[in-house]
């Protein structure tokens, strides 16, 4: 029997369960899990929609298959597990902003290896000498095209299953293909990663079932619910709600004063209004959105013109007239293959 509701899976552990309850809620999609060991979950924000946690990976199997609709979960992880197999799959979102890390070669420090082509030369002359070049990765899909790639041939990719750093060391391969983000734990291992090898870089990802999307209007509702609170949220990050107070003749005379500047023109132009005060002087209010690199310039700005009673205040959400990767999605479901 086909489904009826509506499933949202997010990863079960690690840094990308904590970083995905921590973001939806800053977009105002809080999640709500009365009893950490249930793997169930809602959002009361989105009624209809089930949370659900699994393991990255099988997040990434569960969207491709449609025994869940929605996932989060890192683009390494999707860039591996629907690896020649992902039409049936929908990136809603590349860049959620957290969770990043990259998956990159790494060889031992005493190894005269810097470069890709120094492993392609590497390659070549271990098996002059009856030898294959061994990677030890988690990621054999993505490793072996960027292996390709690189023309490093031949070589063996080994899957192991533990810890990768310890696979040189022990003479179990001589590379390995692993994930990093501060880079500590090469270091402490003696491993050093190469200065071209970056295989890809990942953060977390918003990913759909395309089926699903094309087929089930309520899935579709929920998905633009998503898209605009997650691009409103991103797109004000950073951003703050700058008023103040300026005395001038008419409000364009004063968006005349304003336009010179650099930081303070707003998206559109700022929104000024006037003041009604109790003397029946000429004040107007302005409001614009300046970033939070620009906040103490526009500051400035606002007094050379003659500006006072500035109050800043951050942004939650900048809605757009339409959400760009909603309209990414549309365009994306018109392709029925």
């Amino acid at each position: 029997m086909d489904r009826t509701d509506i499933r949202l899976a997010l990863p079960s552990k690690g840094a990308l369960y904590e970083g995905s309850f921590d973001f939806l809620a800053a977009c105002g999609l809080k999640v709500y899990q009365p009893n950490p060991r249930q793997y169930a979950a809602t959002i009361p924000a989105l009624p209809g929609l089930t949370v659900m946690f699994q393991r990255p990976g099988d997040i990434v199997t569960g969207v491709r298959e449609g025994s869940v609709d929605f996932g989060i979960t890192g683009y390494d992880v999707l860039a591996e597990k629907a690896f020649g197999n992902g039409h049936k799959i929908l990136t809603l979102h590349e860049a959620l902003g957290y969770g990043p890390c990259t998956l990159h070669l790494a060889t031992p420090e005493e190894k005269p290896v810097q470069t890709m082509a120094d492993v392609a030369a590497w390659a070549a002359a271990l098996a002059a000498n009856g030898r294959t070049l061994r990677i030890a990765t988690k990621f054999p899909n993505v490793t072996g095209a960027f292996l390709d790639e690189k023309g490093v041939r031949p070589y063996k990719l080994v899957n192991v299953e533990g810890t990768l750093e310890i696979a040189p060391a022990i003479g179990f391969a001589d590379l390995i293909a692993d994930l990093v983000s501060s880079g500590v734990t090469l270091r402490d291992n003696h491993l050093r990663p190469l200065t071209d090898g970056q295989i890809l870089a990942s953060q977390a990802v918003l990913i759909a079932n395309k089926k699903a999307l094309q087929e089930r209007p309520e899935v579709l509702a929920i998905a633009r619910h998503m898209l605009e609170y997650i691009e409103a949220h991103l797109r004000a990050a950073g951003s703050y709600l700058v008023t103040a107070n300026i005395r001038g003749d008419s409000p364009e005379a004063i968006a005349a004063r304003m336009r010179d500047k650099a930081h303070i023109a707003g998206l559109q132009g700022p929104t000024i209004s006037r003041v009604i005060t109790h003397d029946g002087a000429d004040w107007f209010a302005i409001n614009i959105v300046v970033a939070k690199a620009d906040l103490f310039p526009a500051i400035a700005e606002l007094r050379t013109i003659g500006g006072s009673g500035v109050i800043v205040a951050p942004c939650t959400y900048i809605f757009e007239e339409e959400p760009v990767r909603y309209k990414a999605m549309l365009a994306a479901l018109a392709d029925r293959d």
